[in-house]
């Protein structure tokens, strides 16, 4: 028989980034493995550009609400995604999201090793108050590094 296995990250020990406007906080890491998971809380106003990766992702909502873009083999699908949602974004898939709300919005995602990996060393420590366009170009070329294609900034 198989034992589940609990993993309980003491408040201390958990690793903060910023990546633009996102506080993003790792919570479990499989070693090994692809397996990563992040809370990213996402504040009011902000969002993600528009872009795309060979790792597929998977966001559950964990509060408020966030505005999900994603390009179909239909055509452009935009999801409102509230408290417990699931949105699974295949790999490849230009997407993006923001937080069209007047509270933070706050998602676990759940990303492969170059997401992770992309995260941490392009994270800053401190959060940006509007990133300049010279830290959108620098985190282009980065994300270009990483196998991540930024559309638009």
């Amino acid at each position: 028989m198989m034992s589940n296995s609990f993993v309980k990250m003491p408040a201390e020990n958990t690793k903060r980034y910023f990546v633009l406007g996102d506080r993003i906080e790792r919570r479990l890491r499989l070693r090994g493995t692809w397996f990563n998971i992040f809370d990213v809380t996402v504040p009011s106003g902000s969002r993600t550009p528009k872009h795309a990766h060979a790792s597929p992702e998977v966001f559950r909502i964990l509060e408020g609400r966030l505005t999900i873009w994603r390009l179909t083999d239909s055509g452009p699908e935009e999801i409102e995604a509230d408290v417990g949602d699931i949105v699974t974004i295949p790999p490849f898939t230009v997407h993006g999201y923001a937080n069209r709300g007047t509270v933070p919005a706050v998602f676990s995602a759940v990303v492969d090793r170059e997401m992770a990996e992309f995260i941490e060393t392009e994270g800053t420590n401190e959060p940006l108050k509007a990133p300049s366009p010279e830290t959108i170009a620098r985190m282009t070329a980065a994300a270009n590094a990483y196998g991540i294609t930024i559309l638009a900034a």
